[in-house]
């Protein structure tokens, strides 16, 4: 069983096998090229849903032509397995 409360480090977080996912600061980000905001706007629900069920929210940034997704355990100030788990998810 891992400990969410747990900070990672960056290699912990390369390791992870999240390849299209960036380490920046605290927190891993990623970008979705939707290609249109009606698209961006189905991914943002469906992340959305899939937050709700894993009790961990990610800041999502819906513009057109893309969705920027940031996920950071905010309790701890850094990445733990909670984001590593709902970045696999989405």
């Amino acid at each position: 069983m891992t400990d969410d409360k747990t900070v990672l480090s960056h290699t912990d977080v390369h390791a992870a096998g999240i390849d299209d996912w960036r380490v920046l600061g605290r927190a891993v980000h990623t970008r979705f090229r939707t290609g249109d905001f009606v698209t961006g706007l189905r991914l943002a629900n469906a992340i959305g849903e899939a937050a709700e069920e894993m009790n961990h929210h990610p800041d999502l940034d819906l513009r057109y032509p893309h969705l920027d997704v940031k996920l950071t355990s905010h309790d701890v100030r850094g990445i733990t397995h909670r984001d590593l788990r709902l970045a696999r998810r989405i």
